[in-house]
């Protein structure tokens, strides 16, 4: 593995380096790029995000952009629930309105599990969508 490909902080995980992937992580999604969240995952991770399957990079890539054309103005919030060796479970959520203007929470879990090197091998997402008013907005 090059240098390059080795994505600090590593695993095992202690309170301190969890949180500080869990915000990094956060940082990326925030960001809305798709080149930028995917490089955080080994060529052949694997996802379930609600009730898609994904395999490798660049399906995580392809998936991140549609995502983000799909669903405007995204924010999002993770929170550290548990950490354990190579695992981190995190609780989250996001707003983001469609092209119709309707703005809606997501919410859910997520089970992450890394490599040596600090890359995400396996991803398992549970996602719920409330519909909310540009009001109730607590993310902006």
């Amino acid at each position: 593995m090059t240098a390059a490909a080795v994505r600090p902080p590593l695993p095992p995980f202690t309170e301190e380096s969890a949180l500080a992937k869990v915000q990094a992580a956060e940082d990326a999604w925030n960001s809305r790029d798709p080149e930028r969240v995917a490089l955080a995952y080994t060529e052949d991770s694997v996802w379930r995000n609600r009730d898609r399957f994904l395999s490798g990079r660049a399906e995580i890539r392809a998936f991140l952009a549609d995502k983000w054309r799909r669903e405007l103005d995204y924010r999002l919030r993770k929170e550290l629930w548990a950490y354990t060796g190579n695992r981190i479970s995190v609780r989250f959520e996001y707003e983001w309105h469609d092209a119709g203007g309707q703005w809606w929470r997501s919410h859910g879990n997520e089970q992450w599990e890394f490599d040596a090197d600090g890359l995400m091998r396996r991803r398992e997402a549970s996602i719920n969508d409330v519909p909310i008013a540009a009001s109730e907005r607590r993310l902006g």
